[in-house]
């Protein structure tokens, strides 16, 4: 069974937690369930840890962060296989997600925090300095568990805070052997990673050892995050979910566009934040760019991340499974046209649905107007360029979007009218590292990646002297 990181050792628990391999629904192994005096225990060893680590200079942690994102690359293979066996992508996608952990961490190690000088007068220099919050709780969603994991790291400890990360209770067990890969490279307490239920999570959200909290995950959960952190006034980012429009203007090629639409829906079975919930096409491009969308839908390889090939894993959960299963079936009811797959399950066991394309929806139509979080992509049309701006943003979401057009100046006029946080041209979900990743309305507040990133894990003091 894995071990837990806690105060530079590994720990077991008294309580476990099932997790299950999602191409077949079985279990998979037990993860430990963090009791509240082992969260009470991993918060102390962070808090003992902060001050030397705060205190460790800046190239020496550089170093350290180096040397981590060194042991992520060295490790590829067996980081990977168990994102497949817990999380369900394909052995190639687990693979770029851990190196791009390791790419992640290695630029982070490479930013340098912000300071400045503020003349006042002609004899009087301010200072505006940046400091550590001390510990750092960090909450991990379950379809990029080492991917989150790295974003959230690698700011935290270059800025000298310490850590306590908890991954969730569907895929702990990549993160867990991640803990334990790094343990040797890093300070007794600078990171802890314990797993157990949701109510871990909680319990990180209201700790009072705790002076910052990053999550990644849900509105609903964001909310209760968001409430209970407030009760001591944490620092807080909150990267939640999106709603993501593509807006395909009429002077498009479908056949030209409609790979990367397909690649930027269904990447880890439709499980990113920031992948395409919902095409508006021109009305006079619509019939075919579905085609080209129902095309490649039908040429996907669905079935167990471990097998050759395959190109659409299962769905991570039966919660998630569910749900979308139910989504699609509203969808049908409402009158919705499958031009590819089916609103149901595939036969067989395991959470698998085949990629689906959807028509004849309406803005009101629950596949449309929620989170899908799944292989199945709505293809509305519009007749109006403005319309389709209007009805992209008629959402609480604002985490991303894209508008694809032949006139890229046209498209980044456009740009700015589109109410979310990144706003991708004739691309989608094409993040880097240093660029910000943010969250507008619904959708979170503070940045990931990038300086800005950086600076969510720092608090300003000015300090300023008399003449």
């Amino acid at each position: 069974m894995p071990r837990m990181t806690i105060n530079g050792r590994l720990a077991d628990a008294v309580r476990t937690l099932d997790v299950l391999n999602p191409a077949n629904a079985q279990l998979l192994d037990r993860a430990p369930c963090c009791s509240a005096e082992q969260l009470d225990e991993a918060v102390s060893a962070a808090r003992t840890a902060f001050a030397a680590w705060r205190d460790t200079p800046l190239e020496e942690r550089r170093a350290t962060l180096r040397a981590c994102a060194a042991r992520v690359r060295e490790h590829r293979d067996a980081l990977a296989r168990l994102i497949t066996l817990e999380q369900g992508k394909p052995t190639a996608t687990a693979q770029r997600e851990v190196m791009g952990a390791a790419r992640w961490i290695e630029h982070t190690a490479g930013l340098e925090p912000p300071s400045e000088s503020v003349p006042l007068d002609a004899s009087r220099v301010a200072q505006v300095i940046r400091r550590p919050y001390g510990v750092v709780g960090a909450i991990v969603p379950w379809n990029y568990p080492i991917m989150s994991a790295a974003w959230k790291i690698a700011p935290a400890l270059l800025t000298g805070n310490t850590v306590v990360l908890k991954p969730s209770p569907y895929t702990p067990l990549a993160t867990l052997h991640l803990g334990e890969l790094l343990l040797d490279l890093l300070p007794p307490g600078v990171l802890n990673i314990v797993s157990g239920t949701d109510e871990v999570g909680a319990s990180m959200a209201s700790h009072p050892g705790i002076r910052k909290i990053s999550f990644t995950g849900s509105i609903a959960t964001g909310q209760k995050v968001y409430a209970a952190a407030a009760r001591d006034v944490k620092g807080l980012t909150l990267e939640l979910g999106g709603n993501d429009p593509a807006i395909v203007l009429g002077d498009v090629d479908p056949i030209a566009v409609a790979a990367r639409i397909y690649a930027a829906a269904f990447e880890n079975a439709g499980q990113v934040c920031s992948a395409i919930k919902r095409v508006y096409v021109h009305r006079s491009r619509h019939d075919e760019l579905v085609s080209e969308l129902a095309s490649l839908a039908t040429k996907a390889i669905v079935g167990s991340g471990l097998e050759e090939g395959v190109t659409i894993g299962p769905l991570s959960n039966a919660q998630q499974y569910h749900r979308v299963l139910d989504l699609m079936a509203a969808a049908r009811a409402d009158g919705g046209v499958f031009a590819a797959g089916k609103p149901g399950p595939l036969p067989r066991p395991g959470y698998f649905i085949a990629p689906a394309i959807v028509t004849g929806l309406t803005d009101r139509s629950r596949l449309v107007a929620e989170e899908q979080f799944g292989p199945v992509l709505p293809v509305l049309p519009y007749d109006e360029v403005s319309e389709a701006i209007d009805r992209a943003n008629a959402t609480s979401f604002g985490l991303s979007a894209s508008v694809w057009s032949a006139d890229v100046a046209q498209a980044r006029a456009l740009a700015p009218r589109v109410e979310a946080g990144t706003v991708w041209i004739n691309q989608h979900m094409s993040i880097l590292p240093q660029l910000p990743t943010v969250g507008l309305k619904s959708s979170g507040f503070g940045a990931e990646n990038g300086i800005w990133g950086l600076e969510c894990y720092l608090q300003i003091q000015t300090v300023s002297a008399a003449s």
